[in-house]
């Protein structure tokens, strides 16, 4: 990963409260290393509660509200999973608004376990290849998209993966990914 730069990428991690801890904070550390500027983006005022695999885990900062986050202030994004925020992010129109608005300006996302509700309610699953927690499955196939049982699937500018053990193969693609957003003139801007 450290071939990689991301100096000056900036990220949006989209949560509220229920995310999976570590699907947030080993991906958000792999980012910052990585040189991205990452910024929680949440609904939610002031901080938001993990989950920690089976009980709530630490609280974080919000970087910056929901209302005025702009998708075109940010270069790539991260959605990660839990039971709990992707489904509360998908009945939020806000929420969903600002995950579409990164598909349809062709700006890379990653997401992994549950995260991918969100990308179905956005209309940006179909015809993609991706992975998500196994009980997705049927969700993904009914919004088109075809579901694998990998550990990382990258397709269509989108990584998705299936839980925590993934992270290992998950971050370094997530890493390739968001480098390919600069292109070739803000790469060499970069450098």
């Amino acid at each position: 990963m450290a071939a990689e730069t991301l100096n000056g990428l900036k990220v949006a991690i989209l949560v509220t409260d229920g995310f999976e801890q570590v699907e947030m904070t080993e991906p958000r550390q792999a980012l910052d290393e990585a040189g991205a500027e990452t910024r929680l983006v949440s609904p939610m005022d002031g901080q938001v509660k993990a989950w920690n695999f089976k009980e709530w885990g630490d609280t974080f900062p919000v970087d910056m509200a929901l209302d005025s986050a702009r998708p075109e202030d940010f270069d790539a994004l991260l959605l990660p999973g839990g039971v709990i925020n992707p489904d509360k992010l998908r009945a939020l129109p806000e929420a969903v608004a600002f995950v579409k608005a990164f598909f349809d300006a062709g700006k890379p996302v990653a997401s992994i376990c549950h995260g991918p509700w969100t990308i179905i309610e956005a209309g940006a699953a179909h015809g993609r290849r991706l992975t998500s927690w196994p009980s997705l499955k049927t969700d993904l196939q009914n919004a088109g998209a075809q579901w694998v049982d990998q550990d990382v699937v990258v397709d269509q500018g989108l990584v998705t993966s299936r839980k925590p053990d993934d992270i290992p193969a998950f971050n370094p693609e997530v890493i390739k990914l968001f480098a390919s957003a600069r292109g070739p003139s803000r790469q060499a801007a970069a450098e």
